[in-house]
């Protein structure tokens, strides 16, 4: 299929983009990588009336340390996060999770806001910022505000964003002593969505878990946080033993629909996998620590 008809326009600052959304109304869509609003206009999914080219707006780009937190302009593609000095040291969840995402020429154009915005529940990105607890910057004509990652997604491709927003910066807590992080997905081929995926962040002190995020992607609408799951693994040291416990509260987290890969029963099990997994590899980074 061909796309819909559509204005294009682009805007250099954000004052421009938002008087450009504005000019064109509600059905008008921003453009920044483009990798997922493409595909959507070549199969009707979407019709926006306009697209606005965000991609060169200076403000939505690059990372920083900013005290404790990094910095990451939404418009910042997944290749420079992938290559980033900054990231690999105080992100590494994020470094991790890049090669995942697609194929490089997708990585090279497509954007960590995109991304967010988009709200694919199969993404890693979206989980990654949920177990790293970051928070949301959006702006509008009529100013700017904050959301926390784990109120950002409301389901599938549906996110906090007024129709008049725009996703400028993700700020994310910077590693510390003791943080510790796994991506682990199951997919059929290198670069297909997720059949089943989770993003871990824990924190040790004194050989116990003191913090633990277990975020699971491809098992529900949105990222899940595994609570249960979590709660098993809180107060106690990361031994063998806890991680099966662990995998087998998932459960109590989940209710995953089936879709063309599986049925729920099949994503359930998928998800102790994973989960078991990530935490087995988190050990072994620990077993290979000196003492």
């Amino acid at each position: 299929m061909k796309s819909p008809d559509f204005a294009y326009v682009r805007a250099d600052t954000l004052d421009a983009a938002f008087r450009l959304k504005a000019q064109h109304g509600a059905d008008a869509r921003w453009l920044a990588g483009g990798q997922s609003l493409l595909a959507a206009l070549a199969f009707r999914l979407s019709e926006p009336t306009a697209l606005i080219d965000i991609s060169r707006i200076d403000v939505l780009q690059g990372i920083a340390v900013n005290g404790s937190m990094v910095r990451i302009g939404a418009g910042t593609t997944h290749t420079t996060i992938g290559e980033s000095d900054i990231i690999r040291r105080h992100v590494p969840l994020l470094a991790d999770a890049v090669p995942h995402i697609a194929h490089t020429a997708i990585r090279n154009r497509g954007t960590i806001g995109g991304s967010l915005a988009f709200a694919d529940p199969a993404a890693e990105l979206p989980a990654c910022c949920v177990a790293l607890e970051a928070t949301f910057v959006a702006a509008s004509a009529k100013g700017e505000r904050r959301i926390s990652a784990r109120d950002f997604f409301h389901g599938v491709y549906a996110t906090a964003l007024e129709n008049d927003e725009l996703l400028t910066a993700i700020e994310i807590p910077a590693a510390v002593a003791g943080d510790h992080h796994a991506l682990i997905e199951i997919t059929r081929r290198s670069g297909d969505y997720a059949m089943a995926g989770i993003a871990v962040a824990l924190r040790r002190s004194d050989d116990k878990i003191d913090r633990v995020r277990l975020v699971f992607f491809a098992l529900g609408d949105k990222p899940v946080v595994a609570h249960v799951a979590a709660g098993v693994l809180l107060g106690t040291d990361l031994v063998e033993d806890q991680i099966e416990r662990a995998a087998k509260a998932v459960s109590a987290d989940l209710d995953p629909p089936g879709d063309l890969n599986g049925g729920p029963e099949m994503k359930r099990h998928l998800a102790q996998v994973v989960l078991k997994r990530a935490l087995l590899q988190i050990l072994n980074n620990l077993m290979r620590m000196p003492a």
